[in-house]
């Protein structure tokens, strides 16, 4: 079942609405699948080049969406097991700039998200039903894990539509495709 918008703060619905279906396990275990690979395609000479308007390389970006899923998948850790802690926020752009200090291959990139979203996606699917509706404090604001599991899925998908355009010559188009379709769904 998706969130309602009563389960996650304004700042997140982009990523929710570009996941518009109801089985985001489903979601989160296809993107195991296809996303590495399509990484996988980027040569390493491409690492390290910015395409303007974007300030972060792609290898940064690559960091970022890992750290965003070993972040989110924290949170919807800690929320899930009923700990109402209130989670602070974290700077992304200090998170790429560090990231920089000793940059990674490609491949260890993506190797982390592989087993960072693999941890997630056993989380999820072994979550009592009554994990999905507890809310916790995230960046100041309440959040569901229902609603968590939907960021982690549309944080991912959000990214896959911006490198599709910055390395058009990698990619089919039958993604850029699905969220344009949510993007239409929303208005």
């Amino acid at each position: 079942m998706r969130p309602a918008h009563t389960e996650y703060s304004e700042f997140y619905s982009g990523y929710i609405r570009l996941v518009p279906e109801d089985d985001v396990l489903s979601v989160l275990e296809q993107q195991l699948v296809e996303i590495p690979d399509f990484w996988r395609r980027i040569p390493e000479s491409a690492a390290a080049v910015i395409h303007p308007p974007y300030s972060w390389n792609i290898r940064q970006v690559l960091d970022h969406l890992a750290d965003g899923e070993r972040i989110f998948g924290y949170r919807l850790l800690r929320i899930a097991r009923g700990d109402t802690t209130p989670l602070p926020g974290f700077n992304e752009h200090f998170f790429a700039d560090a990231s920089e200090e000793h940059p990674a291959p490609l491949a260890d990139i993506i190797a982390a998200f592989e087993s960072l979203r693999r941890a997630n996606i056993l989380l999820i699917r072994n979550l009592p039903d009554a994990a999905w509706n507890r809310t916790g404090t995230m960046s100041g604001s309440s959040v569901t894990v229902r609603a968590l599991a939907y960021i982690l899925a549309g944080h991912i998908r959000h990214h896959d539509a911006i490198f599709r355009q910055r390395l058009p010559g990698l990619f089919e188009s039958r993604h850029i495709r699905r969220i344009e379709q949510a993007r239409k769904m929303d208005n």
